[in-house]
């Protein structure tokens, strides 16, 4: 998989769920955002990568970095979506390419997987990832780049 300066994407296995479940809390931690710390998002991610529907990407020794996909069977197509829910990097090891290193990869995954779209939701705020998403060809605009912007919207059930 992606190799930058010596730091290889690789797809997590079952037993990597601590060290992701650890990233993710740092993520949300970092961005002040709840979290049900790091035993519970172990657990969550172990069953997820368990079931075959989510891959999780790791790169770095530490590891540094990753990358949380999604897939799912397309209702306007033969294919599958991909939804990235979540790219990290921790912040030490930023500026060096690993974020590009894990989205590349993310797609190359994505694609192997049957995937035709892969989706996204980021802050408006978060101007870092904005451009690497569309130095990456995403786009947030329907229709083409002309086209009305597109809106993600959430709420809790």
């Amino acid at each position: 998989m992606a190799d930058l300066r010596g730091d290889a994407v690789r797809v997590a296995e079952i037993s990597d769920a601590p060290d992701a479940g650890m990233l993710l809390h740092d993520f949300n931690t970092e961005f002040d955002e709840p979290t049900p710390g790091v035993a519970a998002l172990s657990r969550r991610l172990a069953e997820l990568l368990e079931s075959g529907d989510t891959v999780v990407l790791l790169v770095g020794d530490g590891p540094d970095g990753l990358a949380v996909l999604r897939l799912r069977s397309a209702i306007w197509s033969e294919g599958q979506e991909c939804y990235l829910a979540e790219l990290y990097v921790v912040p030490d090891r930023r500026g060096r390419g690993l974020g590009r290193a894990l989205l590349e990869a993310a797609m190359e995954v994505a694609r192997q997987r049957g995937a035709v779209t892969m989706d996204l939701g980021t802050d408006e705020t978060d101007t870092v990832a904005r451009h690497l998403y569309e130095r990456c060809g995403f786009t947030n605009r329907a229709s083409g780049e002309r086209g009305p912007a597109m809106l993600v919207y959430e709420r809790e059930l």
